[in-house]
């Protein structure tokens, strides 16, 4: 019996997909778990895993293909000996399959619900390439295809050794992807195609700055004393051996910002054309940069939640972002958000309202520069922060009223350890 093989949903948000390669060619043997194609996202690039086996019949959909609706059937697995059919048709089922997170995944969803089907038990294959998630991820950021390189580690496992092995004997006769990309000009100038996740966010940020009134707060805020604070909770901790850990200021910002929106509860919201919805936990979305693009992983619920447990938690989240390990409920919703750049020395910057939340708060850098207090001049470590807030769900006075509480707190820092 012939059995569709659909585009899956890969993320809560995916509506269509580009099939970015085929990893199985027409009549090689499929077996549960075999990596059937490479999907690209409007999250990430994701492998999708076949679960029934079969003969992989027909490509429906040839690689490169972009926009491709989730449910369309994109090929064909047939039984051993079946007459592969030339287009499909609505008595088929469709079968199920299971994305495994690669090179710049943001997602691990479930595929959609498979009709039932009968296929029968085929032997493994034997030509099944074998590969560590690092060696796969490596692969795919590089064009390295697995399928050309010989694995050195265990069994013929290939390891990250091995790919960059291939790709460094490949470079010199290979074109780059900027390289090979068709000339736009005399001047040496060339065309890099989009990603799928570059497309996202420049069409959802152009959505934000279009309907999205905003408007911006800056304040100067000292951190002298948040500094000095963590500096004594940093030695604390490194006199605990393996239960230590190390506070960054970030993770401490993170928390700041929790507290002031339980104090003014108006930020922490969402505009919608009936109610404005007001949330109970401050989920702050962290900014993440990835090489293609960026991800706002979640630290829920701030506001209740230790400094340790805020930082082990926030580097958790980015370790797994930028590696593409994160789960959707990880990265999905968020209540608040902080965008900070301070490690690039940046003075001050605005950043763009991530709907449906009111506001993001931008962080710059941390610099010593006088500071009048009264009739006197003193020196301390200023850094200035920008929110950015949805006038419809927040009003002047209110992000200036929510700024003022940030820094108190982060001025007066013993609120984050109370």
């Amino acid at each position: 019996m012939a059995i569709e093989i659909l585009m899956p949903a890969l993320s809560p948000t995916m509506t269509e997909g580009k099939i970015a390669r085929w990893l199985k060619k027409e009549g090689d043997t499929v077996n549960s778990g075999d990596v059937l194609a490479e999907i690209e996202t409007d999250k990430a690039t994701m492998e999708v895993e076949a679960i029934e086996e079969g003969i992989f019949g027909r490509i429906l959909v040839p690689e490169g293909t972009e926009g491709v609706a989730v449910n369309t059937p994109i090929a064909i697995v047939v039984e051993e000996g079946e007459a592969v059919p030339a287009a499909p048709t609505p008595a088929t089922a469709a079968a199920t399959v299971a994305p495994a997170a690669v090179a710049n995944a943001a997602v691990t969803a479930s595929a959609p619900a498979s009709a039932p089907a009968t296929t029968p038990q085929v032997a493994r294959p034997t030509n099944r390439i074998v590969a560590s998630p690092l060696a796969r991820r490596i692969a795919a950021s590089k064009g390295v295809d697995l399928a050309s390189i010989k694995g050195t580690g265990p069994h013929g496992r290939i390891v990250k050794r091995d790919v960059e092995a291939a790709e460094s004997k490949a470079s010199a006769s290979l074109p780059s992807r900027a390289q090979a990309a068709a000339p736009v000009s005399g001047g040496g100038s060339r065309s890099v195609p989009h990603t799928t996740m570059r497309k996202v966010i420049a069409r959802r940020l152009s959505e934000s700055k279009a309907t999205i009134p905003h408007f911006y707060v800056s304040m100067d805020v000292e951190l002298d004393a948040l500094m000095a604070l963590r500096a004594q909770l940093n030695a604390l901790s490194s006199d605990e051996g393996q239960d230590s850990f190390k506070l960054s200021v970030n993770d401490m910002l993170i928390k700041a910002a929790a507290l002031a929106l339980k104090q003014v509860p108006e930020v922490n919201a969402s505009f919608t054309e009936d109610a404005m919805i007001l949330h109970d936990d401050a989920d702050i979305s962290v900014a993440v940069s990835l090489n293609d693009g960026l991800i706002t992983p979640i630290v829920r619920a701030a506001e209740r939640k230790s400094l340790k447990q805020i930082s082990q938690e926030a580097k958790s989240l980015v370790s797994r972002a930028r590696a593409g390990k994160l789960k959707p409920e990880e990265f999905q919703g968020g209540t608040f958000s902080i965008s900070n750049m301070g490690m690039f020395g940046v003075k001050e910057f605005a950043a763009i309202v991530n709907p449906p939340q009111a506001a993001i708060l931008a962080i710059a850098a941390g610099k010593r520069q006088p500071v009048v207090s009264g009739d006197e001049i003193r020196i301390a470590t200023v850094m200035t922060v920008t929110l950015s807030v949805d006038h419809r769900a927040v009003d002047g006075a209110t992000a200036a009223k929510w700024l003022s509480a940030f820094r108190s707190i982060v001025q007066s820092p013993l609120a984050l350890v109370l």
